[in-house]
């Protein structure tokens, strides 16, 4: 019954992340965390949920001639290099010291979606460098928390002036890769549960491709932003309430 629940919960959140690109992992792993499964098995399973979601999502950009796969490739070869460093180091790490970059990490991300606007978008300036600082940081994170790194790298993106659905569809790509990774490393060290992957997969794939076609054919830019800050408040603010 726990898993059919976890189920129903994946599917649910990556319709939602899938619309910004974002992937949902950083909603599900605090979710199973509260559903009682350890946190150490919920970074691998967000991890992976996120990488067969990002990858119906990213079929699906490429089916409708959406991807420009130029636009973030420093991002996606940074963040790909970078998460197993960051889901190794996530092993030693105390779960005090996870939830309190968590609650960091997700108020971050909501107040950039919600709050900030664009920059004025020049095309001076050095793309690969700013790309690679990007994805190094998302990278990391995103294997330390079992994220893939999105609620850093979509919201980023956008302050500095990329326009939204183009960041979603170059942000689902990203995550694909950098999720991968990183649950790569974590199954290295032995932690996924094996049957929860199992139960989870197929909800993610449907999730992510409803979520997908929501994000190109019904919902605005500026609707993506604000629905996606809003929840990632709300999951704080949960977090917030446990560790107090």
């Amino acid at each position: 019954m726990q898993y059919l629940i976890v189920a129903f919960v994946a599917f649910m959140f990556s319709v939602f992340f899938s619309i910004g690109g974002v992937g949902s992992a950083i909603a599900i792993v605090p979710a199973m965390t509260w559903l009682g499964i350890p946190l150490m098995v919920a970074k691998p399973s967000g991890l992976f949920i996120n990488t067969l979601s990002m990858l119906s999502a990213t079929l699906k950009n490429i089916k409708h001639g959406k991807l420009d796969h130029r636009f973030g490739l420093p991002i996606l070869v940074m963040a790909t290099l970078f998460a197993p460093i960051g889901a190794y180091i996530g092993k030693f790490v105390p779960r005090e010291w996870v939830l309190g970059i968590f609650i960091v990490f997700l108020l971050y991300s909501g107040t950039m979606m919600i709050f900030f606007r664009p920059m004025p978008k020049s095309d001076d300036g050095n793309h690969i460098i700013e790309g690679s600082l990007i994805g190094a940081l998302a990278g990391f994170l995103g294997g330390l928390l079992g994220v893939g790194g999105g609620g850093i790298i979509s919201p980023t993106l956008i302050i500095l002036g990329h326009e939204p659905k183009k960041v979603a569809v170059t942000t689902a790509l990203v995550v694909f890769f950098s999720s991968l990774s990183g649950f790569l490393t974590y199954w290295g060290m032995g932690t996924p549960d094996w049957k929860l992957l199992g139960v989870v997969s197929l909800s993610a794939v449907a999730g992510g491709w409803i979520g997908t076609h929501l994000m190109h054919f019904k919902m605005s830019s500026e609707q993506v932003k604000k629905a996606i800050g809003l929840i990632l408040y709300l999951i704080a603010l949960k977090i917030i309430l446990e560790v107090l």
